[in-house]
């Protein structure tokens, strides 16, 4: 009892990083902007201006946006079948589903992480990558052993 419920809180954690950084706005960070899937934030004066992404390649921008939303949503969906696979489900058929829908989250985290690691920055002198950058790999790292860790558990039936 005490192991599913370490799981369902890695799983909550996992859900909870994987939202803050697909929403928050530090994936690329300057002294003057900050930047992340959705906008530009510019300080002028002391005040931050929202401005788009225009200087970045569409295609690149919109998967790695597409990536990381559906990675939330597997994440999400895969905890959702996780309890209802708990009480419905023999033994044998436990988990195998949520840990497919975990790999899945996972591929798209790494889609989306590498895609903007490769094409959006790779040129930029100024600036670093920010906190949402750096939870995007961590959450990656969160769903493949939640995967991992779902797919180990499924029991065989006696």
């Amino acid at each position: 009892m005490l192991m599913l419920a370490g799981i369902v809180v890695l799983h909550i954690t996992t859900i909870i990083l994987l939202l803050v950084a697909t929403i928050d706005n530090a994936w690329w960070v300057t002294d003057t902007v900050s930047t992340d899937l959705w906008g530009r934030w510019e300080m002028k004066g002391s005040v931050w201006h929202y401005t788009n992404l225009k200087d970045y390649p569409e295609d690149y921008l919109q998967t790695v946006q597409a990536t990381s939303v559906l990675a939330c949503i597997f994440a999400i969906l895969a905890l959702f079948v996780f309890v209802a696979q708990l009480f419905t489900l023999p033994k044998g058929q436990r988990f195998t589903f949520t840990g497919i829908l975990q790999l899945i989250a996972c591929l798209c985290v790494m889609i989306a992480a590498s895609i903007y690691t490769a094409e959006l920055h790779s040129t930029d002198e100024q600036g670093g990558y920010g906190h949402s950058y750096v939870l995007a790999w961590i959450s990656f790292v969160f769903t493949f052993l939640l995967a991992i860790t779902y797919l180990v558990l499924r029991k065989k039936s006696e």
